[in-house]
């Protein structure tokens, strides 16, 4: 359900000034952010913290008993589309998606917002309501928030969930012999980034926005019934960015198999015409040392797989033995799903084609 308030009036992607690529830091900017704050809190001290700091995942976690643990995450951004229901919608899937990451389901969630002051407030509204219907779906209430004023728009959510500390899943848990299956194609990031540059058609965004506000929970609780213990989301750091943090965080290397992977349907005509956000540039110089290419190819398909996501798919790691198995749940269930490689033994990532 978009908005009725007709996005042509105001442009929000022109209030922002990294459109199109989330105006998330880069990682190696935001490694050195976090590193001064390591050493304060030691491990030691708080056993209860399941996931933190030392061992950076798609959300914290903590335990509350044996049964429970609390998964808590925050997520906001300038827009990345024009429509205001539909930035408000994209903007919760994409903060929700973390918590579904991790094995949780959410309950709870708290609005972040920063609106500029002479913005009418309908629009405003219209940002709220996109991201509390999609909060409603995936089963969580927008119990608050805090909002402030900003030159620059942005919107998200604290997000809140529960999940069981024995079947929470992380970057850490990916084994060599598991195979990796993908649940959203590629091709958010240069697709609207297409679009802000008025190069995309109505078709090409409505396909982008129709999966950047579809939500990762089918594909989570696919994946808990499987009892899978490898996996992430991928976003601002594109495929092999968020591969290689799995990977490095679990000890293994990564292959994927480049003409198996999915990307919506003007990705590689805007990749090839070289409408990356710089998000995806910056992605390809930081995780590129980490990636060994085969042969052939072409600057624009490497940078496609370093493509900046907003609100992407699940890369699951799912044990060889059960993986058929796993299609065919997916598939029950409506879930869209494409197996894109494999996990080895070894280090860094491998592309092939």
């Amino acid at each position: 359900m978009a908005s009725q308030v007709d996005p042509k009036t105001i442009r929000l992607t022109e209030l922002a000034t990294c459109a199109g690529c989330a105006a998330k830091l880069k990682a190696e900017t935001l490694a050195d952010l976090l590193q001064p704050i390591q050493g304060i809190f030691d491990p030691a001290d708080s056993p209860d913290l399941l996931v933190g700091l030392s061992s950076p995942d798609d959300a914290a976690v903590w335990r509350l008993d044996e049964d429970r643990a609390l998964v808590v995450t925050t997520d906001f951004f300038t827009p990345v589309v024009d429509d205001p229901y539909d930035f408000g919608a994209i903007a919760a899937a994409n903060a929700l998606s973390d918590v579904f990451a991790m094995g949780g389901t959410p309950f709870l969630a708290l609005n972040i917002a920063a609106l500029p002051k002479d913005l009418p407030t309908e629009i405003g509204t219209a940002i709220f309501r996109g991201g509390a219907d999609k909060a409603k779906e995936a089963g969580a209430v927008v119990a608050g928030g805090h909002t402030i004023q900003d030159d620059e728009p942005k919107y998200g959510l604290i997000a809140l969930g529960f999940v069981d500390p024995r079947q929470a899943i992380s970057k850490q848990g990916a084994q060599p012999g598991d195979r990796l299956f993908l649940t959203k194609p590629l091709g958010f990031g240069v697709t609207n980034t297409a679009v802000k540059q008025q190069k995309a058609s109505a078709e090409d965004e409505a396909e982008v926005v129709e999966w950047m506000t579809r939500l990762n929970k089918t594909a989570s609780e696919l994946a808990r019934r499987f009892e899978l213990r490898g996996g992430t989301d991928v976003t601002g750091f594109g495929l092999l960015g968020h591969a290689w943090e799995m990977g490095k965080g679990a000890g293994v290397g990564i292959r994927i198999d480049y003409e198996q992977v999915p990307f919506t349907s003007a990705a590689k005509q805007f990749g090839e015409a070289g409408t990356f956000p710089g998000g995806s540039i910056d992605n390809a110089k930081y995780y590129g040392p980490h990636v060994r290419f085969a042969d052939g190819f072409e600057r624009w398909e490497r940078t496609l797989l370093f493509d900046a996501q907003t609100s992407g798919g699940l890369l699951l790691a799912v044990p060889a033995q059960a993986a058929d198995e796993f299609q065919s749940a997916a598939e029950e269930a409506g879930q869209p799903l494409w197996e894109v490689g494999e996990v080895v033994a070894g280090q860094g990532i491998d592309v092939l084609r």
